[in-house]
């Protein structure tokens, strides 16, 4: 069975998996959400992910952060989905709580953050909010 937006799973998966205290969650893998999880994990909002195939299908194990007993993802969401896309040029890309938070946006240059796109100038499709 095909997913209309793997993108909202994945992001479901890590905030179902902290709310109950997981160490770990799993996932399908694609390109799109192992350069999501980079992002996570340069930002610090992850440990680690690690990409395994095993019989013809991969999936990225994915290992969460907490901090004083508590996830260190307090609210991740999507904002651009399937049925509503949702693009922002160079100069109107959104500060996720002025600037504590992070919005993950893929550009012509990769996926990255938002503070990032506006160094290099450029704008793209915002993914989704992280804070």
């Amino acid at each position: 069975m095909s997913m209309s937006d793997p993108i909202a799973d994945l992001l479901t998966r890590i905030r179902n998996a902290q709310m109950v205290a997981k160490a770990n969650v799993s996932v399908p893998a694609s390109k799109v959400k192992a350069a999501i999880l980079q992002v996570l994990k340069d930002e610090g909002y992850i440990e680690n992910y690690r990409v395994r195939s095993e019989g013809g299908k991969s999936e990225i194990d994915i290992e969460l952060k907490y901090y004083a007993g508590r996830p260190v993802i307090e609210r991740i969401e999507r904002v651009s989905r399937p049925g509503l896309r949702i693009y922002k040029g160079r100069h109107d890309i959104p500060q996720v709580m002025n600037g504590l938070g992070v919005a993950i946006v893929t550009t012509p240059k990769g996926v990255m953050t938002d503070r990032k796109a506006r160094a290099q100038g450029v704008g793209g499709e915002v993914l989704c909010y992280v804070a």
